[in-house]
């Protein structure tokens, strides 16, 4: 009697996850075919990157972006849309930088480059300087002052092509980009070339942050294109060579500017927070298409298909245009900081800043535990071309709320194609499918309808 009730138990339960399951489903189906069908994301993510354009932190194109895109929560039917105030560093690059290769036959080679983000400029002479190829820090280390001062450091670090995530490769080789010139400066370099951090080999500079060490001297430093590196790197073993730089960018004063948020109350536990975000401000080379308009359009997107489709949350979802990821992170700090004030409950956040690439799954910063929970999910997200559940990192923005309880987690695309635009130039509107981006904004509305539907 007692194996006969256990039996009908299991077929009980097992029962009532199978029609939970298919409920679910339905209800995915629904804001997929929502999105694909009525979806703005794409549309907006057009006005972002034709009528504003590059935003880079304190520029007057930021604020332009903070307006629309307020404008744009509203319309997404955001129950309420609100301005957190950050102060944020203003970089400017000014006159477009020069620089060419002195060559022994007396011809000059033209480069293609671009100051990085936060750099101070070489001044109206400009520097010339003989070469000296860097390979990585324990050469540097090696070569010391006696055959650095005076120089300009070109680290020669490429990204790994053996890696299949990308990301690997981007960050082994970015920190040659955030504290290669510190180091240089260090043996007395006079400036800075890094290869650009992009995976094949083209014309197109790609810019990006560095962060100097105050303890020493703040040297110019510039990004040159992967074909110029693989040029450089063949000459410069043959013979001698020097370059001349000219720079004329700037660090201003910090100033104003806005995360911008958009919430759906909930229902239930009001005070339960959900998070869906990227950053607004890009660097300036661009329209910030794929970094990361996408993720802004995405994260708005959310909530629209959400109000669309008739669902009413459970849970507060917040939408959240971060500013100044790119050269600061100062709106995540901020909206940290607030969080931490209003002691609010932060339960889940979710980013997108990968690029609006066909997306392949998510990326969990989470125990072993709360990974299970996911998970028991993941078949329910086959049909959109999502896969891949993995432990991992979630984004820059949102990782601090990891200290007050929230789970993290991160939309992993196919990122293949994406350090082809990077921070450069090639960075526009043009290179973003709606049909990829709109895949990505409706995987990430049903992770978030998953979480406010059952917690964690």
């Amino acid at each position: 009697m007692r194996t006969k009730f256990i039996l009908i138990s299991i077929t009980f339960l097992f029962s009532n996850v199978l029609l939970a399951q298919d409920t679910d489903s339905l209800m995915i189906k629904k804001i997929a075919d929502d999105v694909m069908l009525n979806g703005k994301a794409y549309d907006n993510l057009r006005f972002i990157c034709k009528k504003i354009g590059p935003r880079l932190s304190g520029s007057s194109n930021a604020q332009k972006a903070v307006e629309a895109t307020a404008v744009m929560l509203k319309n997404a039917g955001a129950d309420t849309v609100y301005m957190q105030a950050c102060m944020v560093p203003h970089w400017v690059r000014g006159a477009k930088e020069t620089g060419f290769i002195l060559q022994k036959n007396g011809v000059k080679k033209q480069l293609h480059l671009c100051a990085l983000g936060n750099s101070t400029g070489t001044g109206n002479k400009g520097i010339n300087a003989e070469i000296i190829e860097v390979k990585n820090f324990k050469e540097l280390d090696r070569l010391g002052i006696e055959n650095i001062k005076g120089k300009i450091v070109f680290f020669n670090f490429p990204m790994n092509p053996t890696y299949i995530q990308s990301f690997k490769a981007y960050g082994e080789s970015g920190t040659y980009r955030v504290k290669g010139p510190s180091k240089a400066a260090q043996y007395g370099a006079v400036a800075v070339m890094i290869r650009s951090l992009a995976s094949n080999p083209d014309d197109f500079p790609h810019t990006g942050v560095t962060i100097y060490n105050d303890s020493f001297p703040k040297i110019p430093a510039v990004a040159i294109s992967t074909n110029d590196a693989i040029w450089l790197e063949q000459e410069i073993a043959k013979n001698k060579m020097s370059a001349f730089l000219q720079t004329n960018c700037k660090m201003l004063e910090d100033v104003q500017s806005f995360n911008v948020v958009g919430e759906i109350k909930g229902s239930e536990f009001p005070e339960q927070i959900i998070t869906v975000g990227g950053h607004l401000d890009s660097w300036d080379l661009a329209e910030g298409a794929q970094d990361d308009g996408a993720g802004i359009v995405q994260s708005i997107e959310v909530l629209r298909v959400f109000k669309a489709t008739g669902i009413k949350p459970k849970r507060t979802i917040r939408a959240v245009m971060f500013m100044n990821e790119e050269n600061g992170g100062k709106g995540s700090k901020k909206y940290l900081e607030l969080a931490k004030e209003k002691k609010e409950q932060h339960l889940f956040a979710l980013e997108s800043d990968a690029g609006g690439f066909t997306p392949r799954g998510f990326s969990f910063d989470v125990d072993q535990k709360k990974f299970e929970i996911f998970l028991e999910w993941k078949n329910l997200f086959f049909n959109y071309g999502v896969y891949n559940f993995s432990k991992g990192g979630s984004g820059a923005d949102i990782g601090g709320l990891k200290e007050i309880g929230a789970t993290v987690a991160g939309l992993s695309p196919d990122s293949q194609r994406y350090f082809d635009v990077h921070h450069a130039a090639s960075d526009v509107f043009e290179n973003v499918s709606r049909r990829e981006l709109h895949l990505g904004a409706l995987n990430m509305a049903a992770l978030i309808y998953m979480v406010d539907k059952y917690g964690l």
